[in-house]
Formats: structure tokens, C-alpha cells, sequence
């Protein structure tokens, strides 16, 4: 099941909080390190998007080139 990056967001999010609520040092530490490392799984997920999207714009931009005018 491919990750959303609204999905990713969220969890970046509920770590947040988390580290926002802990009152022990490690506990904290570890909640910021799984926000960060959500926040970047959410970027990539977003560039991944991006990345399809232009591609199908060029596939299509290409179709359009080829195909014969009547």
C-alpha cells in the first residue's frame, strides 16, 4: 500500500505533539527524531508527485506532437 503524503504529515504531526508532551529527555529525543524522519518520508512522497505528474504532462505533450491533424 503506497503512503500518502498527507498521511506522512500526520505522523510527523502526532510526533510532535509527543515530543511536545514529554517530560523525559530520551522520550522527547526520540519523538523529534521520528518527526524528522517522517517530515522527509512526506517530502519525498511530495516530490514523487511531482515527479509523475511532469512526466505525464511530457507523455502527453509527446502524444499530442505525434498524433496526425486532420
Amino acid at each position: 500500500m503506497a503512503q500518502t503524503y498527507e498521511f506522512y504529515c500526520e505522523r510527523a504531526d502526532e510526533a510532535a505533539a509527543l515530543a511536545a508532551k514529554a517530560t523525559l529527555d530520551n522520550v522527547r529525543e526520540r519523538e523529534l527524531r521520528s518527526e524528522k524522519t517522517w517530515r522527509g518520508l512526506a517530502e519525498h512522497a511530495r516530490k514523487t508527485i511531482e515527479e509523475r505528474e511532469k512526466a505525464e504532462r511530457v507523455r502527453a505533450e509527446r502524444r499530442a506532437a505525434e498524433s496526425p491533424v486532420s
